[in-house]
């Protein structure tokens, strides 16, 4: 039996195991089951997804699973992630479930599970459930009886309650009056609520990549297609540009002048202005191993700390949860305010941007907080994930690279927990030096485990 869930959820391709209506549909039935009510009152769990052809067969599958257990469902249809986390606290779910695979391509998908407080599960409880999809006799005796099977309602005001949220994460007297915005929500779970959230905000919105049609998220667009957004910003001369993924849970902006503010960027200047005010819990900051040196040499000059976690929204959560926290995130733009919201919110980490940039009358590009250290990272496909301990060339090929790079650079080597990739990461004074470690490393792992 294979692990089910992996860094962030189950992940796979649409209507190959695990992401089959099977399969979804036992999730469903073992989700249902750990959240039951022994009082016997109908409990409710919601159901939210992006745009991908495949949500509508996952959607009904988990619906049919989590009904046949005797609990109530609520579906809102498309939605950004962070939507379903905060809809599931605000409307007193037991649990939610978002159906998306965030910034991958339409042929994925992928099942995650919120608690009733709006975070992730835990390992432990998603170990349980992993158990109960694996033992359907167990789960057998307690389906319900006829008059006890869940009902299953529509929420068709999930979006208006979610802008109200988003708009009341501003101050009421802030709004975006005169501010030229392009946004582009990657044919994804934000293509209704963001430029409406911004235009009642006062800004003057140019939308892209707004129009799904259930096989173009993500599809050149979004936040890991920037050429697009970039374009759009220097051609129609807008103020800033917001890159949204599929499902909203991330986001990269675009300056004036068309460079990139990634998320690194956006926790350099939020943890700086938050400090400012008093308001950065611990005077610290959470982001992973993969966050540039830069961010941490410019919190540390406002004399503040970077904490550094595995790779994965959920390790950034829980130590920031375990020490009470409040910023913390990954340079992919997946940026969580604890004040605000229990996950990654794309158009909230876009608002404060856009407030700040309103608040102090200076252009996005003006307020970079922090001077990125020249850093490579190459992407190498691979047939299986072969222990990096098990490939000698790999780690000679690690061990000289310590050595060249002589405490001035940073090295990482490690195995993507959604897609089948090896990623290796090298941070360094000299680009030249660096992309030829990160080329080196990449051979290496090519050589052992290389997608043919």
């Amino acid at each position: 039996m294979g692990r089910l869930f992996g860094t962030d959820g189950v992940r796979g391709v649409a209507n190959e195991e695990p992401i089959t209506s099977e399969t979804a549909l036992r999730l469903g039935r073992a989700l249902a089951f750990v959240f039951r009510n022994s009082s016997g009152r109908h409990r409710r769990i919601l159901i939210g997804k992006d745009t991908r052809l495949s949500g509508y067969m996952l959607e009904t599958a988990l619906e049919s699973g989590i009904c046949s257990m005797g609990v109530d469902v609520w579906l809102v249809g498309p939605l950004p992630t962070p939507g379903i986390a905060f809809l599931t606290r605000s409307m007193r779910a037991d649990a939610g479930v978002v159906i998306s695979a965030s910034h991958n391509p339409f042929q994925d998908n992928g099942i995650k599970f919120f608690s009733r407080e709006g975070f992730k599960l835990d390992d432990e409880t998603e170990s349980h459930i992993e158990q109960l999809v694996y033992n359907d006799a167990e789960l057998a005796k307690f389906r319900a009886r006829a008059d006890d099977i869940g009902k299953a309602a529509r929420i068709d005001d999930a979006l208006g309650r979610y802008l109200v949220f988003l708009k009341n994460c501003l101050p009421r007297a802030l709004t975006f009056d005169g501010l030229k915005i392009a946004i582009d929500c990657a044919n994804g779970a934000a293509y209704k609520v963001g430029p409406e959230a911004l235009e009642e905000l006062g800004a003057d919105v140019s939308p892209m990549a707004v129009d799904p049609d259930g096989k173009n998220i993500n599809l050149n667009c979004g936040a890991v297609h920037l050429d697009a957004i970039r374009a759009k910003v220097l051609a129609e001369g807008a103020h800033v540009g917001i890159a949204l993924d599929g499902d909203g849970d991330r986001v990269m902006l675009i300056d004036e002048r068309g460079e990139v503010f990634d998320g690194d960027d956006i926790m350099a200047l939020l943890g700086r202005s938050m400090a400012a005010q008093g308001r950065l819990a611990g005077s610290t900051v959470v982001a992973t191993v993969m966050s540039n040196f830069g961010l941490e040499i410019a919190l540390r000059d406002a004399g503040l700390t970077l904490v550094r976690t595995e790779v994965g929204d959920p390790a950034v959560a829980r130590e920031m949860r375990l020490n009470s926290y409040n910023l913390g995130g990954e340079q992919s733009g997946h940026v969580i305010l604890m004040d605000h919201s229990t996950t990654g919110d794309g158009l909230i980490s876009a608002m404060l941007v856009l407030a700040q940039m309103v608040e102090s009358g200076k252009p996005l590009s003006e307020l970079r907080a922090m001077r990125r250290v020249p850093q490579v990272l190459e992407n190498v496909p691979v047939k299986n994930r072969v222990p990096l301990a098990e490939m000698p060339n790999v780690q000679r090929a690690i061990v000289d690279a310590e050595r060249r790079l002589a405490g001035t650079g940073r090295l990482l080597v490690r195995y993507s927990g959604t897609e089948m990739l090896a990623r290796v990461m090298v941070e360094g004074q000299d680009a030249a030096q660096i992309t030829a470690i990160a080329a080196e490393i990449g051979d290496a792992i090519r050589q052992h485990a290389g997608a043919p």
